[in-house]
C-alpha cells in the first residue's frame, strides 16, 4: 500500500484565532461605536473637557472650584451680566463629582448622532439645545420670581452641566431612526425625564429637560427633510456612453498622431 505524503502546511500569524475572532461576531459591531478621533471628533473631545474639569473640581481647592463654577453658572443673574460666558462655560462642568454616567450618556446619545450627520451638525444641535433650553427655563424661572411663586435667591441658584445638550441629541437621534426604533426610543426618553421632573421636583430640571428634549426631536426632523447627495452607483456604463467615450479618446489619439 503507497502511502500518501503529506505537505507541512505552514503555521499561521500568531493570535491568528483572536483576529478572526473579533472578525467575526458582534465585535466589529461594538469596535465602530466605540468614540474616536476619527469617527466622532466632536463627542470624543467633549468628553475629554468633561473628564478634565472633574477630575479639576475633586483636586483643586473646594473655594476655587465653587467660584469658578459661580463664574460659569446659568442662573438668571449671570445671563443678565455676562450671557456668553454663562451660556459657553457652564456645558463644561459636569453636575456632581462623578464623570461615569457622562461617558455612557455621551456614547449613546452624541456619538450615535455624530455618526449619522456629522460633527458639525451634532455639535449644533448639542450646543442650540442646550442654550435654548437653559434660555427657556430661566425665563420661567424669572416669570416666577416676579410673580412671587419663588424667592429672589432662585436667581442665584447654581445652574451648570450638559443634560440639556445630552438631551437634545437623544431627541434628534430618535428622531432619525426608523419607526419602530423611534417610538421605543421616544418612549423610554419620555419615562426618563418624567422621572428626573418627579423625583427632583425642581423648576429648572421640570421646564430645562422636557424642552431639551422636545427641541432635539425638532431638530431631528429638520435633519430628516434635508436632502442627501445621490450616491454614485459603479457599474457599467450605458452602450451610448460607452461608444461616445471611446470615440473620444481616438479623436485625442489621432490629433497627438
Amino acid at each position: 500500500m503507497t502511502g500518501v505524503r503529506r505537505e507541512s502546511v505552514p503555521p499561521g500569524p500568531p493570535y491568528g484565532g483572536l483576529r478572526l475572532g473579533l472578525r467575526a461576531g458582534p465585535a466589529p459591531w461594538v469596535l465602530r461605536r466605540i468614540p474616536t478621533p476619527r469617527r466622532t471628533p466632536f463627542t470624543l473631545a467633549f468628553l475629554v473637557t468633561l473628564g478634565t474639569t472633574t477630575v479639576f473640581s475633586r483636586l483643586a481647592d473646594p473655594e476655587l472650584v465653587r467660584h469658578l463654577q459661580e463664574l460659569s453658572s446659568t442662573d438668571g443673574h449671570n445671563l443678565l451680566r455676562h450671557p456668553l460666558r454663562a451660556l459657553l462655560l457652564s456645558g463644561f462642568w459636569v453636575a456632581g463629582p462623578v464623570w461615569m454616567p457622562y461617558l455612557w450618556a455621551f456614547a449613546f446619545t452624541v456619538a450615535p448622532l455624530e455618526r449619522r450627520v456629522g460633527p458639525a451638525r451634532a455639535a449644533g444641535v448639542f450646543g442650540a439645545g442646550h442654550v435654548l433650553a437653559t434660555l427657556l427655563s430661566q425665563g420661567v424661572v424669572a416669570a416666577a420670581v416676579r410673580t412671587g411663586r419663588l424667592g429672589p435667591d432662585a436667581l442665584d441658584t447654581l445652574d451648570i452641566g450638559v443634560s440639556y445638550g445630552v438631551l437634545a441629541s437623544l431627541g434628534a437621534l430618535a428622531a432619525l431612526l426608523p419607526r419602530p426604533g423611534r417610538l421605543l426610543v421616544l418612549a423610554g426618553a419620555g419615562l426618563l425625564v418624567a422621572d428626573q421632573v418627579v423625583t427632583d421636583q425642581d423648576l429648572v430640571t421640570g421646564v430645562g429637560h422636557p424642552a431639551a428634549l422636545l427641541l432635539g426631536v425638532l431638530f431631528g426632523y429638520r435633519l430628516r427633510r434635508r436632502p442627501r447627495p445621490p450616491r454614485r452607483v459603479r457599474g457599467p456604463r450605458p452602450a451610448g456612453e460607452r461608444s461616445r467615450a471611446e470615440a473620444s479618446r481616438g479623436r485625442a489619439v489621432l490629433d497627438r498622431a
